[in-house]
């Protein structure tokens, strides 16, 4: 258990200290330059601590946490998809005004999120004010950022189906099919019956987290 505690601390403050770097270099880019320099300003990082999220999926199959994975998944793959899939393969939707809202949304929550899950593992617990941030924002934060990643999965949707990218159309030597354009359409409406799901999950664990007492010392 020591190893699992000391490999989850290192995981967790490792992420928070991408998202720290992400958050400050979106922010100080959004106050100089502009939305349509946000972008720009995270790009690496971005790419990097989102992709190494992976992990996550991992340690919830495994059972190193406690996460259930089919709500880990979808919020994981999701996030990839859109750092990948979205920003990545298409550049011409960077500057739009929706990545400034999602890479916000998505630092402030990560930044929350790794801080208390890093000082529960070196200390055991995290401050009342930290816990309380962990399950109250994702009131705004999370529909923000879902709301931000379909919208953007619809801006790129003209520029997917004008490039033909990552499609594969028949007849080829795999005998097998594939378009991007309307996988990236589904996408869109897999929000619709996934978000309540996920949303209902952190009211449970808010209810949960914040009517434990906190110990006395």
């Amino acid at each position: 258990m020591g190893a699992v505690r000391a490999y989850l601390a290192v995981y967790n403050w490792l992420l928070f200290a991408g998202w720290s770097q992400i958050l400050y270099s979106a922010v100080f880019a959004l106050y100089t330059e502009g939305m349509p320099a946000v972008y720009g300003a995270v790009e690496k990082p971005l790419q990097i601590w989102q992709t190494a999220a992976l992990f996550e999926i991992f340690n919830s199959v495994v059972g190193i946490t406690r996460s259930p994975v089919m709500a880990t998944l979808p919020q994981i793959a999701s996030r990839v998809f859109i750092t990948w899939g979205v920003l990545f393969s298409f550049p011409e939707v960077r500057d739009h005004w929706l990545v400034t809202s999602l890479i916000l949304s998505w630092a402030v929550t990560e930044v929350i999120r790794y801080s208390f899950f890093g000082l529960k593992e070196v200390f055991g617990s995290a401050p009342r004010f930290l816990l309380w941030l962990r399950y109250t924002t994702f009131y705004i934060l999370y529909p923000t950022g879902i709301c931000s990643e379909a919208g953007l999965i619809y801006v790129a949707l003209p520029f997917m189906q004008k490039t033909g990218l990552y499609s594969l159309h028949m007849p080829n030597k795999l005998n097998f099919a594939f378009d991007y354009y309307y996988a990236s359409i589904l996408a869109i409406f897999a929000y619709i019956p996934g978000s309540p799901g996920m949303y209902s999950h952190m009211i449970r664990q808010r209810k949960k987290a914040l009517a434990a007492k906190p110990k006395e010392t």
